[in-house]
């Protein structure tokens, strides 16, 4: 059996963390290094490790956390503006190999800082 990411603790709660949102599918914790003023992850229960590791078994998934972000935004009342960030790999910054969205806001985005 693979080794339990830091994600898949946090949702087992054997790890605590500052959850601002759950269902059946995900899970919305806020980021501990925050990038912006509002930063939080949106994880999906199921431990797919990267998004190019998806597969076509988790196209309701992932269309689900899509729309589950817009209600995060909408929640914490920054649906005017905010990015949404998914890193895939290492070379992609990935840290954490289980697939994550980054909700980012109450910051001014510029295209150089992609």
């Amino acid at each position: 059996m693979a080794e339990k990411t830091l994600f898949t603790k946090i949702i087992d709660r054997e790890l605590a963390a500052d959850i601002i949102y759950e269902d059946d599918q995900c899970i919305c914790i806020r980021d501990i290094n925050p990038q912006a003023p509002t930063h939080v992850l949106l994880i999906p229960r199921k431990p797919i490790p990267t998004l190019a590791k998806a597969s076509n078994e988790d196209k309701a998934l992932l269309g689900h956390l899509l729309l589950k972000i817009g209600d995060i935004a909408r929640s914490l009342g920054v649906e005017d503006g905010f990015r949404v960030v998914m890193n895939n790999g290492e070379k992609g910054g990935q840290v954490v190999f289980h697939l994550h969205l980054h909700l980012l806001a109450d910051k001014t985005f510029s295209d150089d800082s992609l």
